[in-house]
């Protein structure tokens, strides 16, 4: 990086933003780094980065100035190897294209729907068993348990081994989409063997005949994919199904507890949990910042960026810019169109496994609408650290049946 070009042009930032306190709440320090102006540079870590929802849409837009084969964490993987095999998330057209569309084909419309029986009684049978308790976990016996089960019969892979090996590989995979720190390391040591576990049973003799995992195998039986690739559009499967959606549940669900008067409305008319999801991805975002890299000398609002440079995207502060949603940004408001959020990307490189998330997401609360008229806190949640990541560890409630 040419960092003469950049530190002429790119304002100076100087508090850290991967730090563990601001990792605990961060928007304020959002606020800040969205004043001093379309592209910073973070001094800390020595990258720019862009924190308004403009700029992060510009970035996220262009593909073909800001790719993603790079890397999606500071780690430059033109120049440096990967710790595991590059899957679609950080690869660039023609591969990713190939990829994406055998990905799209299995997470059709048709091939939601045809989940959402399956969800729908397992949710069920959750929801009554929780209930019953009165007081549980909403992360630890719920937004955990939910995705394991349900989501991972769906792809098709062993039961054995899914909690032990899956969270931990997830937490260890976005660890690395941030800088190299304490916190990072901790979470990428507990995650050592996890990526081997997850690859042996993608494998297609490991999945069950039919499951979406297995209709992956089918595009590399027509040669549409290769069985590299099959493996890894599994592996991505899961993230997107599991990883992603535990923090996204279980962040959908505190603000609900946080916000009762929005409850109250999902509880009266749980046609309104769509928005509430949207609204819950704008507001918590589950990626909080990840990475892409110039593939030539551009400019982000009038600052020049050369090529080969990472620059850190951070959504979690786009989604509350108020230049983008108003003096109300940092208020949960399930009446606000929260749909043009940045929190699943924009573009070629747009989540697109969302549909199997929100799918997850929107049977769970409806549930969970439909039987429950109130949810309390009975103890301050406990915060799952992360440096890419925003999720919780546990949030212990009490419920009231409707």
């Amino acid at each position: 990086m040419d960092s003469k070009l950049a530190d002429a042009t790119a304002p100076i930032f100087t508090e850290d933003p991967y730090s563990n306190e601001h990792l605990v709440d961060p928007y304020a320090l959002f606020e800040r780094m969205r004043e001093v102006g379309p592209v910073l540079k973070i001094q800390e870590h020595g990258v720019l980065a862009v924190t308004r929802f403009d700029e992060c849409k510009e970035v996220l837009d262009d593909y073909r100035t800001f790719i993603s084969g790079a890397g999606a964490g500071p780690k430059n993987l033109h120049h440096e190897p990967s710790w595991r095999a590059q899957g679609i998330m950080e690869s660039d057209p023609p591969i990713h294209t190939q990829m994406r569309q055998a990905m799209a084909g299995v997470i059709s419309p048709r091939g939601v729907r045809s989940l959402r029986a399956g969800f729908e009684e397992y949710a069920s049978k959750l929801v009554d068993e929780l209930l019953a308790r009165g007081e549980f976990d909403l992360i630890k016996d719920m937004a955990e348990v939910f995705p394991l089960r349900a989501f991972g019969d769906a792809v098709g892979i062993p039961r054995d081994g899914r909690a032990e090996n899956l969270l931990a590989l997830g937490a260890a995979n976005f660890s690395t989409f941030g800088p190299d720190t304490p916190l990072a390391r901790e979470h990428f040591a507990a995650g050592a063997g996890t990526n081997d576990w997850a690859m042996a049973n993608t494998a297609r003799e490991r999945l069950s005949p039919g499951s979406l995992g297995a209709q992956i195998w089918d595009y590399a039986d027509r040669g549409e994919i290769t069985t590299s690739q099959a493996a890894l559009l599994v592996r991505a499967m899961l993230s997107a199904g599991l990883d992603t959606t535990i923090f996204s549940l279980g962040s959908t669900l505190l603000t609900l507890v946080r916000h009762p008067a929005q409850y109250a409305k999902v509880h009266e008319n749980p046609k309104l949990v769509k928005f509430a999801i949207d609204e819950a991805f704008r507001f918590e975002s589950p990626f909080q910042s990840f990475y892409r890299t110039t593939s030539q000398a551009t400019e982000i609002g009038g600052v020049a960026v050369p090529e080969d440079t990472k620059v850190a995207i951070f959504v979690g502060a786009a989604n509350r810019d108020e230049r983008r949603w108003g003096p109300t940004a940092h208020e949960y408001d399930i009446t606000r169109p929260a749909g043009g959020h940045l929190a699943f990307g924009m573009g070629i490189h747009q989540c697109v496994g969302q549909p199997l998330s929100r799918l997850e997401m929107d049977v769970l609360i409806t549930e969970l609408a439909n039987q429950v008229k109130s949810i309390e806190l009975t103890a301050e949640p406990e915060q799952f650290m992360h440096t890419t990541l925003r999720g919780w560890k546990s949030i212990p409630v009490k419920v009231t049946a409707a």
